[in-house]
């Protein structure tokens, strides 16, 4: 036996693979699917959930050439075939094509939109693949001619030969400059109205915009129906961001379906589909004690209030999905209503705030976390929890408000202090974490340069 090898070939994402065959005088054995070592060898760790198998009585038995939009695993359980493939995708790569003889020692990894098809060489040739969507009766995808000119592909036993046997459904498939080609699979923004939401998306052009109205996350009929199988990524923007309220009877459901049980069922809907699925955390999910260098991902929790209590339970969640990112971040400040804009506007009314001043931790532009979010991504770094905030010095909340007067021509001598004690007294607010600064050294070592927040505080509000 030989080693188990893979090996590139022009279309890109199809890998053929070089199987070891045991044989002896009974017939042959051999490890067709083996998760553990071929994905250490770099075959995508596709996830198959079906697998089929297609007999063929006679030699000359011709089928496809069929593009579906999942990844398939194909090869021989007995017999020989010859084997072709054109890449339908969308892009360059569009009209490429390979072909190589399958038998028992060689297997082919056929990525999404790219046609697959084969012609048998033995009588009795049973050919298998596995598959990682379930077939669905009455579909229809993008297929081309056996014959197509521009593919050429020289099939061992012509295609008018008396040996050939092709279904009259494949006889009637198009050319290729008639075939659609087949688009990439889609990226989902949630809670795309929201401050985060509206940063993301021109960072992700294409992207499917939802917010509540389109998709209610709570509403497990909803997500049930969604179309995930045209979905590779889901930016998950959508949270329960009212932190007081979050601790009223009213609100306390609330939060926890949208901040814990809806980031759950995205994570399952992840796992199942293969599905990339980035999420945002919070600084809440720990008590706000002290640590030198900042809060790192893998701080044990400590949330102090329900919200955090709910951000916890859903970083918890998602977690669990193959392909995630956790961003971790505080502070946030983008459209709409933020901090930043209420000093500036009591600033320019003459208003003298009292801000507290016993809080620290750094800002967060959305436009950053944006950034590192398509950073993240597009980079391929490791799937995990990551911080993500503005980079400089902590600051208190009145350091930021007094900058923000500064900036906007006004004394920031005008701007007091209180303690956060003091500014709670005899109200009915979520008890808040005092050291919220974040360590970035893990963003840091995907090749992320943050963004100093005095300097993004500064542009903000020159725009």
């Amino acid at each position: 036996m030989g080693d188990l090898r893979i090996e590139t070939t022009p279309i890109p994402g199809l890998l053929v693979v070089r199987l070891p065959v045991h044989h002896d005088e009974r017939g042959w054995f051999k490890e067709n699917w083996q998760r553990q070592k071929m994905v250490a060898l770099g075959l995508p760790d596709f996830g198959p959930v079906q697998n089929n198998m297609s007999f063929n009585a006679t030699r000359g038995a011709t089928r496809g050439i069929h593009t579906e939009p999942w990844d398939k695993f194909v090869s021989v359980a007995a017999g020989r075939v010859f084997a072709a493939w054109v890449d339908m995708r969308e892009g360059e790569s569009f009209g490429t094509t390979f072909w190589v003889e399958i038998d028992e020692d060689v297997a082919v990894f056929v990525p999404r939109g790219v046609g697959n098809s084969y012609q048998a060489l033995e009588d009795g040739t049973v050919y298998s693949y596995l598959v990682n969507d379930h077939f669905v009766p009455g579909r229809t995808y993008p297929a081309l001619h056996l014959g197509d000119p521009d593919s050429a592909i020289p099939w061992p036993i012509p295609l008018d030969s008396a040996e050939v046997e092709i279904s009259a459904k494949d006889q009637a498939n198009p050319l290729l400059p008639d075939v659609t080609p087949l688009a990439p699979k889609r990226t989902l923004i949630t809670g795309c109205n929201g401050q985060l939401g509206q940063a993301l998306a021109p960072l992700f052009p294409g992207a499917t915009l939802v917010d509540l109205d389109e998709l209610d996350l709570t509403d497990d009929a909803a997500l049930a129906a969604w179309p995930w199988e045209e979905y590779a990524l889901i930016l998950n923007a959508a949270a329960y961001t009212a932190v007081d309220k979050a601790e009223t009877p009213e609100g306390r459901p609330v939060a926890w379906a949208a901040n814990a049980a809806a980031p759950a069922t995205l994570a399952r809907i992840a796992a199942e589909r293969g599905i990339t699925l980035v999420h945002y955390s919070t600084d809440y999910v720990f008590d706000g004690s002290p640590v030198e260098g900042g809060h790192r991902e893998d701080e044990p929790f400590a949330p102090l209030g329900v919200y955090g209590q709910t951000k916890a339970a859903g970083d918890l969640a998602v977690a669990g999905a193959p392909r995630h990112y956790i961003l971790r971040t505080s502070w946030v400040i983008g459209e709409g209503h933020n901090f930043v804009r209420t000093m500036a506007r009591l600033a320019a009314d003459g208003v003298d705030p009292a801000v507290v001043s016993d809080q620290v931790g750094r800002l967060t532009f959305t436009a950053e976390l944006a950034r590192a979010s398509a950073h993240l991504v597009a980079s391929g770094a490791p799937y995990g929890t990551y911080n993500v905030t503005n980079s400089g010095t902590p600051r208190s909340w009145a350091d930021y408000a007094r900058r923000v007067f500064e900036l906007t021509g006004h004394d920031p001598a005008r701007v007091s202090t209180v303690t956060t004690e003091e500014y709670a007294a005899g109200k009915d607010v979520s008890p808040r974490p005092l050291h919220s600064t974040l360590a970035l050294d893990k963003l840091a070592g995907t090749g992320f340069v943050s963004t100093d927040a005095d300097e993004a505080l500064a542009a903000y509000l020159g725009r």
